[in-house]
């Protein structure tokens, strides 16, 4: 007599998203690496949307854009960034990016800290907030 299994996958409905890929209001965050004290991650944000001003206590992160243009604004200056250029944002320091070109902007964020959970996110400017921004 044979014991027939049940299909694991079955049980769950099909997805057009990978688990690891987050929808947020701005686009997509995909995370290709974590480890105990850092998180490599897939950001695309979409023409004209941007994501919330923001801090971190417990985190620092570094951004190289891809292809499209990142406007980045922390510690009172703004930069333009496109493919193959990058910044360090620091601990304790708020920030904003966005995109204000006409294709999708795509970085990959390095994430490194003693705590990387999305708790840690602090927003700063209630015209941003939105719902797991």
């Amino acid at each position: 007599m044979s014991a027939e299994r049940a299909d694991p996958a079955a049980a769950s409905p099909p997805s057009s998203e990978p688990a690891n890929q987050h929808q947020r209001p701005w686009g997509t965050i995909t995370v290709l690496e974590e480890g105990e004290r850092y998180r490599i991650n897939r950001i695309e944000v979409e023409p004209g949307r941007h994501i919330s001003t923001q801090m971190h206590l417990h985190r620092s992160e570094h951004w190289v854009v891809v292809s499209g243009t990142a406007r980045v604004a922390f510690e009172e200056r703004e930069q333009l960034l496109t493919a193959r250029q990058s910044t360090y944002v620091p601990m304790n320091v708020a920030h904003r990016v966005e995109n204000p070109g006409v294709i999708p902007l795509v970085m990959i964020e390095v994430q490194n800290g003693e705590y990387l959970g999305e708790d840690d996110i602090i927003r700063l400017r209630e015209d941003d907030w939105k719902p797991d921004c």
